[in-house]
């Protein structure tokens, strides 16, 4: 029989003479009582490779790969974490119904937390939006609104995971098919009871949860995923990465992230050491677990978070995180500009070794690691940058960052709390653009646009009370006006005060000498500048940076004290005098 095909136009048109029934129907489940979303899934969106007409997610007979999402590690019923958020991909087979189309739909859904999470796709050619209502314990409610990027044209930058194929009646197709997590904020304190979904043709849900909040937690070191090259290849080899802590605690736990990847990692077993000297650990390393076993393995755009260790955690202190990779890794995301020796060891599992002896190969990225958190604290203030914060021109090994310098001038004062500080700056990054695409092996590491990696690197650090967005020089030096900066910078602090965050921005530093630093470049610069200072931009603060740093007989450069010599990037004296600037008491929502 011949397949009739729809134009996309015909659908809108029946969709839009269907409305009242659509309506009529969704009205009569909200009259019903809430139920779980597997017992309302309408639609088959996965197939196998050998039996493609299993499942048509978007209405052409196209589907998912079963084969390659359970290459990439989603199989059914598997739990993912993906920004904070434990989903779990439906526990069905091929050409089973396993995802729900929205139209208003009530989900029985219970927990606390400062987020809602969702696995999401759209089928409709663009993103689809739809509002949405959340339902609490106590009878209130609180709305929302739900974006879903398409499955075959949305972002790759901001993809949960993304597959080889998509299944057609005619055959596999060589496209990249993707899936997205999409969080909502939620009212601080209340239980949820249960979420009624948009009404929005082509919004596909797969799975929802609350994202609980982290009280008892601080972020104490954070670090940001800039994109996915090759590494090594690792086989059986033990990673020895040092990294620094702001504030201190009694307990610890880590995070691991497979951002941007297209294939699981396993991780055999981890620690955690005070470092003594380079790869050499004070006292014995302590095994951290994952759910109770010695290792894990982390899905492909996944994360990881090991369990809570008693392990007293040092202030303004170096530590050894080491883990065993036993598997061949060839490729890995990675923060690339570390300013740190980290190391690499021979072949084996030395996680527990306190020697240095068996790292004989140094590091100067951090693949795979992205926090580590401390029991207690008072949350943590989040600095969203590029280079400058990212440390680079800093002296290597020394932590004169200027967020460490901030850290340890938080920690030497009791006016404010001592909040953990995160650098999740990464070198090479701008507001409004992508360096990195988002997907595959690259050999550019200066991540996705701060818009885009806004919701990973801010919204889901641990604790977050606080962020400082001190980004646009790469902008305006590669052409961006500042305009589109601008724009950026506004969308960044309306998301962060959707979610309850005190939004502070900092003024882009003079560069003048620089290569790309040419007068147009700074004019709009200074553009960007005036309307951060104008009071206007929707920030909650300023910091002045540029006025700390810039010659005064010659606003457009760095004054010379300060600057490491390449006339972009400050030096120690410069960094710390930026951090040296910030009244701590503006940190303080």
């Amino acid at each position: 029989m011949r397949r009739r095909v729809w134009s996309s136009a015909v659908v809108l048109a029946l969709f839009a003479a269907l409305v009242p029934s659509v309506s009529a129907q969704a009205a009569t489940e909200r009259r019903a009582e809430p139920l779980p979303l597997a017992r309302l899934f309408d639609n088959k969106a996965v197939s196998d490779d050998a039996r493609p007409a299993q499942a048509d997610f978007d209405g052409s007979g196209a589907s998912l790969s079963a084969q390659d999402l359970s290459a990439a590690g989603w199989t059914p019923g598997r739990a993912l974490t993906v920004q904070g958020a434990r989903l779990i991909w439906p526990n069905r087979q091929p050409g089973e119904p396993d995802n729900v189309r929205a139209y208003g739909q009530d989900v029985r859904v219970h927990g606390r937390g400062n987020a809602l999470a969702f696995l999401v796709a759209g089928t409709a050619g663009t993103e689809v939006s739809g509002t949405g209502t959340v339902v609490y314990a106590d009878g209130t409610r609180s709305g929302y609104s739900l974006t879903a990027p398409d499955w075959r044209t949305g972002p790759l930058a901001t993809k949960a995971v993304a597959l080889p194929h998509i299944n057609t009646p005619g055959g596999q197709v060589a496209e990249r098919p993707r899936l997205y997590v999409m969080t909502v904020p939620l009212v601080a304190g209340r239980e949820v009871a249960s979420v009624r979904l948009p009404l929005a043709l082509g919004l596909h849900v797969f799975a929802l949860a609350v994202r609980a909040a982290t009280p008892g937690w601080t972020g104490s070191w954070a670090t940001a995923t800039g994109g996915y090259p090759t590494v090594g290849p690792w086989t059986d080899r033990t990673l020895r990465l040092v990294v620094h802590t702001s504030a201190g605690g009694p307990r610890v736990r880590l995070r691991f992230d497979n951002t941007f990847a297209a294939a699981p990692v396993r991780i055999g077993s981890a620690t955690v050491a005070v470092q003594e000297a380079g790869a050499a650990a004070r006292g014995t390393p302590v095994p951290v677990s994952f759910r109770g076993a010695a290792g894990v393995e982390i899905p492909a755009g996944a994360q990881a978070y090991s369990d809570p260790l008693s392990f007293q955690v040092p202030a303004d202190t170096n530590l050894l995180v080491s883990f065993h990779l036993p598997r061949t890794v060839p490729a890995a995301p990675v923060h690339r500009l570390a300013q740190q020796r980290s190391y690499v060891s021979g072949p084996g599992d030395h996680t527990a070794d306190g020697s240095a002896a068996p790292y004989g190969t140094v590091l100067t990225s951090w693949p795979l690691l992205t926090g580590v958190d401390v029991g207690g604290g008072p949350g943590s203030v989040v600095l969203l940058g590029d280079s400058i914060t990212d440390g680079d021109k800093s002296t290597m090994d020394a932590n004169r960052r200027w967020p460490n310098v901030l850290a340890t001038r938080l920690l030497k004062q009791h006016v404010v709390p001592r909040y953990g500080v995160l650098n999740q700056g990464i070198s090479g990054n701008r507001v409004v653009s992508d360096r990195y695409p988002g997907d595959g092996v690259s050999t550019d590491t200066a991540g996705v646009s701060a818009l885009y990696r806004f919701d990973r690197d801010v919204l889901a650090q641990t604790s977050a009370r606080t962020v400082v967005v001190f980004e646009g020089v790469n902008d305006v030096r590669w052409g961006t006006t500042a305009e589109q900066v601008i724009a950026g910078l506004r969308a960044i602090a309306d998301r962060g005060h959707a979610r309850g965050l005190r939004m502070l921005a900092a003024t882009i530093l003079p560069c003048e000498g620089e290569v790309r630093c040419t007068a147009a470049a700074d004019a709009e610069r200074v553009k960007v500048n005036e309307w951060i200072r104008s009071g206007v931009a929707g920030f909650d603060g300023v910091l002045d940076f540029d006025a700390v740093v810039r010659d005064p007989a010659r606003p457009s450069r760095m004054l010379p004290a300060y600057d490491s010599g390449d006339h972009l990037h400050p030096g120690d004296a410069g960094l710390a005098a930026l951090a040296e600037s910030v009244d701590l008491r503006g940190l303080v929502p």
